[in-house]
């Protein structure tokens, strides 16, 4: 054997923490534009296939619904296959969905039967993109990392609120869904090319899972209130009396509040050493005030609830999965699987109660028990965080 086969051969670097970030952005806004899209384009669906706010709340709930069916099953998948595979997976999924929709969607069951087939992509482009991150980006890097790749949910709604006054006003609905169905093609350049060496398994006990059902409680809350936003709030604003097309600009507003927002919560966490979860909590109370403006007549109070809903009431979620993860970094994905289970929970219960209430109360009472209930997600968010004080004190008595 030669001298130079003997050698150490380089390991070949490994993509930067940006391209990983960027990819997992990606992967998670194509995943769950199906859904928004769908929100966005409420006032054309609805007069095309013929349903009001309690069916465009019946359709979300449900797709949310199978969501939480296929959350910890999936999250299982993900940890065993890798990212690398799924992620690939959930695109090309949401790209056949929404090609689907623009030419299947004939009626308002259709439209339903469609989007619950696809509602697996969301799951798994969600936990793949966790596990990317958490297995690849370092450690003081992550949180602002999270933030990132969870303003891919306002990015999802800024495209879709965009997509009223460009597409579904000129050439129509239909043509909103083909576009995004190229999108997500295009998006598969993005998935990451390798899979990152799993961490070592967990000692037995070193999951405070108690915790995180409580967490992920405070979070279905949470998600129910903040999905009704995202699906209801152009057309909540059209039944105030605004333009069709101005409403789509506000719901595009209030996304890059909260992709701003977002990100910097995660570069903040960068810089804390602790403490996550409260900052969580009072993020929820202080968006509830945004929630309640928004049942105030006026379009002064209509722009200031938008800016603190998406602002405040619908930043966490970044921060709260960095906070998991950062508990769980041996199972990241199956980790924030349970809190996933909660949010999904809370985005099929939460536009069923909304668009009921919506249409048999009006938008202002609504928004006005969406306030309350995000106040109630506060404070249960500070229960779960009691719970893993306890569990770190009790775990650090046992070392």
């Amino acid at each position: 054997m030669s001298v130079a086969s003997r050698l150490p051969v380089a390991a070949p670097a490994g993509p930067s923490a940006f391209r990983v970030a960027a990819g997992a952005v990606t992967v998670t806004t194509v995943s769950v534009l199906p859904v928004f899209l769908t929100g966005a384009l409420a006032v054309q669906l609805s007069a095309d296939l013929g349903f009001d706010p309690a069916g465009l709340g019946l359709v979300v709930a449900l797709y949310f619904g199978v969501s939480a069916l296929f959350s910890l099953p999936v999250g299982m998948v993900v940890e065993r296959v890798g990212s690398r595979v799924t992620s690939r997976i959930a695109v090309a999924g949401a790209a056949v969905l929404m090609a689907a929709m623009a030419v299947g969607a004939r009626s308002y069951w259709s439209l339903v039967a469609l989007l619950l087939c696809g509602a697996w992509c969301n799951v798994m482009g969600q936990l793949s993109s966790n596990l990317t991150l958490a297995r690849t980006v370092p450690a003081h890097r992550m949180g602002l990392s999270f933030g990132v790749k969870q303003a891919a949910i306002p990015a999802a709604t800024l495209l879709a609120g965009l997509a009223v006054p460009v597409v579904a006003l000129t050439i129509g609905w239909r043509w909103a869904y083909a576009i995004g169905a190229v999108l997500a093609l295009a998006a598969l350049a993005a998935c990451p090319r390798v899979d990152a060496t799993p961490a070592a398994r967990p000692v037995k006990g070193d999951r405070a899972t108690g915790a995180l059902a409580v967490i992920g409680v405070a979070a279905g809350l949470a998600a129910g209130t903040a999905t009704a936003l995202g699906i209801f709030l152009v057309a909540s604003a059209v039944d105030r009396g605004i333009d069709p097309g101005l409403a789509g600009l506000m719901l595009t507003m209030g996304s890059i509040v909260g992709l701003t927002i977002r990100m910097l919560h995660g570069w903040l966490a960068d810089r804390r050493t602790g403490g996550h979860v409260a900052v969580v909590a009072g993020s929820l109370a202080a968006g509830a005030i945004g929630f309640v403006l928004l049942a105030v007549p006026g379009t002064p109070a209509l722009v200031v609830g938008v800016v603190l809903a998406f602002g405040l009431g619908w930043a966490w979620p970044g921060l709260l999965q960095f906070a998991v993860v950062r508990l769980n970094p041996s199972a990241p994905a199956a980790a924030t699987s349970i809190v996933q289970l909660g949010v999904y929970a809370g985005g099929f219960a939460g536009p069923i109660l909304f668009g009921w209430l919506a249409t048999h109360e009006g938008f202002p009472v609504a928004w006005s028990v969406n306030a309350g209930v995000m106040l109630v997600s506060a404070v249960l968010m500070l229960v779960g965080r009691q719970m893993l004080l306890s569990h770190a004190r009790r775990a650090a008595g046992r070392a």
